[in-house]
């Protein structure tokens, strides 16, 4: 990925573009915009890679033009807001974390995160505490608000809130990814007890965040260790979030309980699937996207306040574990051919 020496010229900024389809990216300087109504202009200094960057450059999934920007979880700094902000927004000069919506402009240019001038929605943001570096910051959008994402398509509202005694069990599938992990939080905040499916190697990290039982996803006998593990438990498990793409083996895991009472169980499913998708009898199986712009905005801003006083209360962390891909934005093909090559328990970032 070539470099650019001399610094940006006035109203403009570096980023790593898309130039075509299946291309690497480029860095190239643009020219910066101006936030419209209801916008905000971030000046980033830190970005996370994520799976669905790599998916969107390889087979052009949600771009529909070239060159694209792509990428989504950002922080920096506030730099300008458009008018008729909406109550709440984050003034000029604060540090935030947004969702950069490149999956949902479908790559539009000024709404990717691999560039250090962005435009995101006032409700994608959410103020930092002083505490949280930027490049912790990056670990939290895309993941949380999947997650929430998740359970707002299984019908949980945000003021559930089970006891022990009540015995509600969660299966989060893929719980070392970065939207695995933060189902497994958001999931034990709400009084769930959790399952999780995860390399042998992350089963302490993973219970430290919420798991109760962390189970080896390459074992030819995971889903019946975890019917068996819930019984023995006494925990009525009809809901799980795949964040792995597993559906059939969530699926049959929830097919043992919603066939016990006669309820039907739900799969929130982070993959999106189509016609052919396996489908069991009594297992429900709901696509993680929230379709409207008004109601997505709305979710968004009800799972950052929710995010801001866990963390405040230290009850949510950052997660998983960060790795800074040296070399700034001018890394970010490196840190892309890294991550498609595999990654566990970990999310890399860019400082910028």
């Amino acid at each position: 990925m070539s470099t650019l020496e001399s610094p940006p010229p006035p109203g403009q900024h570096l980023a790593a573009i898309l130039p075509a389809p299946h291309a690497p990216l480029e860095l190239v300087y643009r020219t910066t915009p101006t936030p419209s109504a209801g916008e905000i202009l971030i000046d980033v200094r830190a970005i996370a890679l994520n799976p669905l960057d790599w998916k969107m450059q390889t087979y052009g999934f949600a771009v529909k033009g070239y060159p694209a920007v792509i990428g989504t979880d950002i922080a920096g700094v506030v730099l300008a807001c458009g008018p008729d902000m909406p109550p709440g927004t984050p003034a000029v000069g604060t540090r935030v974390c947004a969702f950069a919506p490149s999956v949902f402009t479908e790559a539009a240019p000024d709404y990717g995160g691999f560039q250090t001038k962005v435009l995101v929605p006032a409700t994608y943001a959410m103020v930092l505490p002083d505490s949280l570096k930027f490049s912790e910051a990056t670990l939290l959008p895309a993941s949380v608000l999947t997650a929430w994402t998740a359970y707002h398509v299984l019908g949980l509202p945000f003021t559930t809130s089970y006891k022990p005694d009540d015995y509600m069990g969660m299966l989060v599938w893929g719980g070392a990814s970065s939207i695995g992990s933060a189902g497994i939080q958001v999931a034990k905040q709400m009084g769930f007890t959790v399952y999780t499916t995860a390399s042998p190697k992350h089963t302490e990290y993973l219970k430290s965040l919420g798991a109760s039982r962390v189970f080896d996803y390459k074992s030819s006998t995971v889903v019946d260790s975890i019917v068996t593990s819930a019984i023995s438990d006494g925990i009525s498990l009809h809901l799980a979030f795949d964040a792995a793409g597993d559906m059939q083996a969530c699926m049959d895991v929830l097919k043992e309980f919603g066939a016990e009472d006669g309820e039907t169980a739900m799969l929130a499913e982070a993959v999106p699937f189509g016609d052919d998708a396996p489908k069991t009898p009594g297992v429900e199986m709901l696509f993680v996207r929230c379709y409207e712009e008004a109601a997505r905005s709305q979710l968004y801003r009800q799972a950052f306040m929710w995010l801001r006083k866990q963390l405040d209360a230290g009850t949510y962390v950052p997660s998983p574990k960060l790795e800074i891909v040296e070399g700034g934005l001018a890394a970010a093909q490196k840190g892309m051919d890294i991550l498609k090559s595999g990654v566990s328990g970990v999310k890399l970032v860019l400082e910028v």
